[in-house]
């Protein structure tokens, strides 16, 4: 097996690439190093750092530089996401032209619980109580390639005691100090607190992450099978209906709310659309037959347009 290590320089990747012949026993490994240059000197230093360190360990090094600004006032998106989809694409290619087999990256228990309460923070479903995954699909599409990330279990304070230790160097993120991004806000100042009320509180959440996906799992299997009787998948050809929802078998059910709610959450109705799609289902449910009218109701996304017809709820694409 063949592994690629995303190394930024930072304590988690360098810890990762010390410690990578113990999380992939037998495994051959290659490293590759994106220079955003969105830090100057630092962002340069850093580059040069992971080099000289892979050199003295004896393991290939990629490196690649990105105009992320550029990239990111081209797409009309952010730095932050410029800079994924970047790596993530430019990983991807490494992958298929070198034979790699898995990609690997350092995330660890911190960024863990972050994703969590960043997700809690903004609203979420059930996927984002998921956190992140330990390992999955590579972003973008990339076929038949995987991520993993063997430091979800261990935390940041671990990782640091154990550079320390064996005596390796690092190189610190200076913007990892500042506070306007919300994770860093976390990371600084809440989760301080957090150690206060919790000393475990990293493992505890942690704990709570595996039961809630195991939850998760239970009820997306309740889900599909609901699905299979309610819902109709169709192309959007000529702008006919990406799909029908049979009203009266979803209102059959016992958690109705949920099986919409999973079945329309990725056309982006608010909560607030949401809540008055499922307030008329419940009158027409609960009202004698005839009562409440459902045909030629409109509910709007930024991307969408879910009507009811009759008996059916139809989703289309937004003009």
């Amino acid at each position: 097996m063949r592994v690629l290590l995303a190394v930024s320089g930072g304590i988690d990747s360098m810890y990762m690439l010390h410690r990578a012949p113990e999380l992939f026993p037998g495994a051959a490994f290659a490293v590759a190093h994106c220079n955003f240059c969105l830090r100057g000197e630092e962002s340069d230093g850093d580059e040069e750092f992971v080099r000289q360190e892979c050199k003295a360990l004896g393991v290939e090094c990629f490196v690649t530089r990105f105009d992320t600004t550029g990239y990111a006032a081209e797409y009309g998106v952010s730095v932050e996401m410029a800079a994924r989809e970047l790596r993530y694409t430019w990983f991807a290619s490494l992958m298929a032209e070198h034979g790699l087999d898995i990609l690997a990256t350092a995330h660890n228990a911190n960024d863990n619980a972050e994703t969590l309460l960043l997700n809690l923070l903004r609203g979420t479903g059930t996927k984002g109580l998921r956190g992140i995954p330990s390992d999955g699909p590579v972003p973008h599409g990339a076929a038949n390639l995987r991520i993993v990330r063997p430091l979800l279990s261990i935390s940041r304070k671990d990782i640091r005691a154990w550079m320390e230790e064996h005596g390796f160097d690092w190189r610190e993120d200076s913007t990892n100090a500042e506070d306007g991004p919300r994770r860093n806000k976390l990371r600084n100042r809440v989760f301080p607190v957090f150690e206060e009320i919790n000393p475990s509180f990293l493992r505890t959440l942690g704990e709570d992450i595996e039961r809630i996906r195991q939850t998760d799992d239970i009820a997306e299997d309740y889900f599909r099978q609901a699905e299979a009787q309610m819902v109709k998948h169709a192309p959007d050809a000529a702008g006919g209906a990406l799909l029908q929802i049979n009203i009266t078998s979803l209102l059959a059910l016992t958690h109705w709310r949920y099986v919409l709610w999973r079945t329309i959450e990725d056309f982006g109705f608010s909560a607030e659309t949401f809540g008055k799609l499922c307030a008329l289902l419940e009158r027409y449910r609960m009202e004698p037959s005839g009562t409440v009218t459902l045909s030629g109701k409109t509910f709007q996304s930024p991307t969408h347009l879910l009507l009811s017809r009759r008996k059916l709820l139809l989703v289309f694409n937004r003009p």
